[in-house]
């Protein structure tokens, strides 16, 4: 008798077991898998998925990811037979180039009232939505600036100073977002022939145009060279490792750039991206984008960033995304024209 009973339990473990595993199998066959372009952080978007997967089970994120120029080319490439289902973390100077080509699936998030009016396409419904922005800075090196009698400026027109020369990097405008939105802001800010004017004597104090946002304030950190103009999320990223950098807001104020989430037009999964959609707009998804980024899409959210510099979102210039995006290709030709001989060499 106990060994006929031992060989029921076990006849019945076995099938539920098997039970399980059918059902497990089933249930991830149902899910939806969603194709979605991001241009973030690996360890960012690891976040998201966890976040987004735990409140939607049957959708399953699998990522794409590259930087902005490869996502962005790959987008228009594929002119609405793309690969992927939407995206979640492309720069909306990006993303404004895709919309007028009839790439993106216009969709009003469930959210959208509490979204600043700046974090979101003015279009009703809109065709993408902002996630958070990174701002114009100057990344100082207090130490080597002190050592070099260096003054700490408080306008862009203080960095023209004689004394600067060849103290200053700047990131190139045609190879990161970070420099194009400082040239766009400063033709916005200060019109054109003055902004033109403004940069030619920048340009003589520049010593190098680098490919990269955040290298000037890396540059900067390490004493190469004393002065960067970057964003303010690298000085502040700068200071937490322990550098002598303060990130400087400019009394004009400055540009900006942001992440944007959208649907692309084509997809057959409208209604999984249509709930991602939801979700990266939603409150839960901008305190995850508030632990890396200090200004986010919804304006209750704080953000406590050690160093991170004051008065940033004052700063924060009305930038027209629109005009910044239809101009793009003419002002990157001028100024390569005026300043490509300072650029750095690119490497393969």
């Amino acid at each position: 008798m106990p060994l006929v009973w031992y060989d029921e339990t076990m006849k019945s473990w076995i099938l539920a077991a098997a039970l399980i595993l059918l059902a497990a199998s089933a249930d991830a066959q149902q899910r939806t898998r969603l194709q979605v372009y991001s241009t973030l952080e690996a360890e960012h978007i690891a976040d998201f998925k966890k976040a987004f997967e735990a409140e939607n089970r049957d959708i399953e994120i699998v990522w794409i990811r590259d930087s902005t120029g490869v996502i962005t080319a790959r987008i228009l490439a594929e002119q609405g037979a793309q690969r992927a289902d939407a995206i979640w973390g492309l720069a909306v100077t990006s993303t404004m180039q895709l919309k007028p080509r009839g790439l993106l699936e216009p969709y009003a998030p469930k959210t959208l009232a509490a979204i600043k009016p700046s974090f979101r396409d003015p279009a009703d419904p809109p065709s993408y939505v902002g996630m958070e922005a990174w701002v114009a800075a100057v990344c100082f090196n207090t130490i080597e600036t002190q050592k070099l009698g260096l003054p700490k400026p408080a306008s862009w027109f203080d960095l023209l100073d004689p004394r600067f020369k060849g103290k200053i990097t700047m990131p190139h405008p045609a190879s990161s977002g970070t420099g194009y939105f400082h040239v766009s802001a400063w033709i916005q800010t200060f019109g054109e022939a003055k902004a033109w004017e403004f940069m030619d004597k920048l340009h003589d104090n520049i010593a190098i145009y680098v490919h990269s946002g955040s290298q000037p304030c890396r540059l900067a950190a390490s004493g190469e060279f004393p002065l960067g103009i970057s964003a303010e999320i690298s000085a502040a990223e700068a200071r937490q490792k322990g550098a002598p950098i303060e990130g400087l807001i400019m009394k004009e104020g400055g540009g900006w750039e942001m992440d944007t989430a959208a649907i692309l037009k084509g997809t057959k999964n409208v209604a999984a991206a249509q709930r991602l959609m939801d979700f990266a707009a939603s409150r839960k998804a901008n305190e995850l984008y508030a632990e890396f980024v200090s200004q986010v899409a919804m304006p209750s959210i704080a953000s406590n960033i050690p160093g991170y510099p004051p008065g940033v979102a004052e700063s924060m210039i009305k930038n027209d995304f629109a005009w910044a995006s239809d101009n793009r290709a003419r002002i990157l030709a001028e100024w390569a024209k005026r300043y490509e001989g300072k650029a750095a060499a690119r490497k393969n």
